[in-house]
């Protein structure tokens, strides 16, 4: 072709890394095919085995199916001093990675002053914030005790709590019942009625849902969560089906073992919090992630959790080493009234859901859930499918109808993150910077790449090849 015919064709352009190059040429009228690509991060070579010799996909690929395989089982409920190993008397689990009073965020400090108070230790607020400056309480991350906590993730010993046992293989995890949205504990809220609200959970829905479990038997939640994929939801921010599927189950045995006035209170809370599922999707998640632990030659995440202040992951094969970055500040959607200079940094146990290949990792199946957190569909749709390239597998059970059935992505591999520079997706909740304020809206964040890097790091060190 002669060179004058060359440059009189229409220009096809390839866009290499940042979108927004593309964006740019496309409002030009210049057609453009873009390649989502990001260097590698610092650090990074390739990893194939150990320092034994195992073959470090072959590790990973067992994992998988061990994950799978799990079949997570609501059996039943009780009082966190009396069922959640190592839980101490004054001793206080909260989300994310260990922490004490003198770095904690103002929801976590709140949460703890509101548990205080609630347990009978202290009076007053102030006197709960001084007793805890002073020692008085122990505090312990609620992954420590095979347990898992939303946003401030607070469990105190008086609290009730679900019983999640993983039917496949035995273990057992736990969290609390859900509050409801707005001015809650776990958003760092307190007050005569967020406590009067968290007395009668205790005191009323506690005994009701035990109950109606005696007469239910074990719920199976790994059906009720793929079911709820198929209906909208992705069961971290959004759990409106997972929640109706839940209280058909629950309801009528509800009816048959409580007075008619405490059934209707306690359906009706039920049926006005959308959120309720979610203290049973995180511990369902949970129990199935944690067979893997102690894996050796695994590097697939076992947590991402974070405290309000700090970001952190697990890794299978090094079960008690948690790494840490500061937690970023959400991308959010707000509440009337409130702005990005009112938000904490990025906390709660909730994504452990991501960290199991749904929230965030499944929004392809629920795109309604931008309306809650930003964005639009197409985010809905293409989060999904980048994460498909830092997992080691897809779920046999929760699937994307919009992606033809296709198992969520699965299995958070740290090399795969390195090599590609992609970062795990969340969608979450925010809370207001101060103690006792609360929710102030939803949004959307990335975790941060240097635990990625450190964790990365240090399976280099124990000699991985």
């Amino acid at each position: 072709m002669p060179i004058q015919e060359l440059f009189g064709q229409p220009l096809k352009a390839v866009n290499v890394g940042l979108e927004s190059f593309a964006a740019s040429l496309e409002d030009q009228g210049i057609a453009v095919a873009h390649l989502d690509w990001r260097p590698p991060l610092d650090g990074y070579v390739e990893l194939t085995h150990t320092s034994s010799g195992a073959d470090i996909e072959s590790v990973n690929i067992s994992a998988i199916e061990r994950i799978r395989k799990g079949r997570p089982l609501l059996v039943g409920m009780g009082i966190a001093r009396d069922v959640i190993p190592g839980m101490g008397e004054r001793m206080i689990l909260h989300a994310g990675p260990p922490i004490g009073w003198e770095r904690m965020c103002g929801p976590m400090r709140g949460a703890v002053m509101g548990a205080a108070v609630y347990e009978g230790w202290a009076a007053t607020y102030a006197e709960a914030a001084e007793m805890a400056a002073a020692g008085a309480f122990t505090f312990d991350p609620c992954h420590h005790h095979h347990a898992v906590g939303p946003m401030a993730g607070i469990i105190s010993p008086s609290m009730p709590v679900f019983m999640v046992r993983n039917d496949t293989f035995g273990n057992v995890t736990y969290a609390t019942q859900n509050e409801g949205l707005g001015k809650v504990l776990r958003y760092g809220a307190y007050g005569d009625a967020v406590l009067a609200h968290l007395k009668w959970m205790e005191r009323e829905l506690h005994p009701a849902l035990v109950r109606a479990l005696e007469l239910t038997g074990p719920i199976d939640l790994r059906s009720l969560i793929a079911q709820a994929l198929h209906m909208g939801d992705e069961v971290h921010n959004r759990n409106r089906a997972a929640t109706s599927l839940l209280f058909r189950q629950l309801a009528p045995a509800i009816l048959q073992t409580s007075s008619n006035e405490i059934a209707l209170k306690v359906l009706k809370f039920i049926d006005s919090n959308d959120h309720f599922f979610l203290n049973l999707s995180m511990p369902a998640v949970k129990s199935m992630l944690e067979v893997v632990e102690g894996t050796e030659g695994c590097t697939l995440l076992t947590v991402m959790a974070r405290n309000g202040t700090d970001f952190g992951i697990r890794v299978a094969s090094m079960p008690d080493r948690w790494f840490t970055a500061p937690a970023p500040i959400v991308q959010g959607l707000w509440l009337p009234g409130f702005s990005e200079k009112d938000a904490n940094p990025d906390i709660g146990d909730s994504s452990i859901t991501e960290t199991g290949g749904v929230g965030g990792f499944a929004m392809a199946a629920a795109p309604a859930i931008v309306k809650f957190v930003g964005g639009d569909s197409s985010l809905a749709l293409s989060v999904t499918q980048e994460m498909y390239q830092i997992t080691a597998g897809e779920h046999e059970f929760f699937t994307a109808p919009v992606l033809n059935f296709r198992g969520t992505p699965l299995g958070i591999d740290v090399r795969k993150v390195m090599a590609t520079g992609i970062l795990p997706f969340i969608n979450t909740g925010i809370a207001h910077k101060e103690p006792g304020v609360g929710m102030v809206g939803a949004g959307l964040v990335r975790a941060p790449k240097k635990c990625f890097e450190d964790a990365f790091k240090a399976l280099r060190e124990l000699a991985y090849q």
